[in-house]
């Protein structure tokens, strides 16, 4: 088997139109492929990074939320401490907040900000049972309203708020990170276009070294042949290895060279007989 596809190789010949077409088509294929690579991989990140950046962007705005809403509810329970006349007391959207934690908790999926989001959550749970307090403290006469507010209250917010920053500080690290991944991944997805050119600029050079050795050398080497020959009366000896047209043309210059050559011989010939013919006479 292997022989028969060595014979059949030894034998096998690709034309010169074919051979220019394989070698700009394998550059064309090389550079098209690379550049689909590259839009693909380039959208491929483009896409993951920008809804990672998008759910970071969300979830700052939403612990934002959460921390306007705590520092507005801690206020007003200090105006309340500060203003024996009040006679309403401040309320809080329970139900908005724990669903706000539960959201960036599922949001995190893993990672350091989950254990935060827990963190916020207990804090929450105690700052509200010490806040459910006030009403009581407002009503004894043995227990100063601002030294509960201060001694007690405002450690329990002070923990909650300290968990709502972290978390805040966790999720800019985690869009500055994101930022940066999709820094690395533009360049990540630009490297098959550079290979691409890369390969594409030596593909060029060894066609243009093809180009030069295999055929333009060898016309170079033909027409200085001929004039060698048309001038000088030389035998046309130039031959080269190749089996296209190239080679074929070369073959029948030399064919019509030898024929040329031997034409010209004999008539010559004929024109000494002549001469010597004439000369006896």
């Amino acid at each position: 088997m292997f022989t028969k596809f060595r014979n059949w190789w030894k034998t096998f010949r690709l034309s010169l139109r074919m051979k220019m077409i394989l070698a700009l088509s394998s550059i064309a294929i090389v550079l098209m492929l690379s550049s689909i690579i590259s839009i693909l991989e380039y959208r491929r990140m483009s896409s993951y990074v920008s809804d990672l950046i998008a759910d970071n962007i969300r979830n700052i705005h939403l612990t934002q939320r959460l921390v306007d809403a705590v520092d507005s509810y801690n206020l007003q329970l200090l105006a309340v401490v500060g203003d024996d006349n009040l006679s309403t007391l401040p309320d809080f959207d329970r139900a908005y907040f724990v669903d706000h934690c539960d959201s960036l908790r599922h949001a995190f999926g893993a990672g350091d900000a989950v254990p935060l989001a827990d963190s916020v959550v207990y804090a929450y749970s105690a700052y509200m049972l010490a806040s459910m307090e006030l009403e009581e403290v407002l009503e004894s006469n043995f227990i100063n309203t601002r030294d509960w507010y201060f001694d007690r209250l405002q450690p329990l917010f002070g923990r909650m708020r300290g968990y709502l920053d972290r978390m805040s500080s966790t999720m800019y690290q985690e869009l500055e990170d994101n930022s940066k991944n999709f820094d690395s991944g533009f360049f990540r997805s630009i490297v098959p276009g550079a290979v691409a050119v890369s390969v594409g600029i030596l593909l060029v050079m060894l066609l243009m070294f093809f180009i030069l050795v295999y055929y333009v050398k060898p016309i170079y080497g033909m027409l200085e042949a001929l004039r060698d020959y048309l001038a000088f009366r030389r035998r046309y000896t130039f031959t080269f290895e190749s089996n296209d047209q190239l080679g074929e043309l070369n073959t029948q210059i030399t064919d019509l060279a030898e024929e040329n050559r031997t034409l010209r011989r004999r008539i010559a010939d004929l024109k000494e007989r002549d001469r010597q013919k004439s000369g006896a006479e």
